[in-house]
């Protein structure tokens, strides 16, 4: 089920996803892509893999001066359980501030 209110994620105040609607699974947004400003993204050839959603492909940001290595993920082929974020993206909070309102 999609969660309500704002969300936003941010590096160093620069809006880099924005959604009304998202999905929030074990404490990480999931924006939906159209949320995204993909002009900002940059595919890597890293991934990792969940037992119960499945691999998780990964990107780089570059905005505002900074180069964010594997900063956010996201699952092309969800398994059953995690099809509500298929078409979603993640972003580390180490990385990029992540707020919802």
């Amino acid at each position: 089920m999609a969660e309500g209110g704002k969300a936003t994620a941010t590096i160093n105040g620069k809006v880099v996803a924005e959604a009304d609607t998202w999905q929030e699974v074990e404490g990480n947004i999931y924006f939906p892509f159209s949320s995204v400003d993909k002009s900002i993204f940059t595919p890597t050839d890293y991934s990792t893999t969940c037992p119960w959603k499945g691999k998780a492909a990964y990107y780089n940001i570059s905005a505002d001066g900074e180069d964010l290595t594997n900063a956010a993920w996201y699952y092309p082929e969800p398994k059953d359980g995690a099809q509500h974020i298929k078409d979603h993206v993640a972003f580390y909070k180490s990385k990029v501030q992540v707020s919802k309102s």
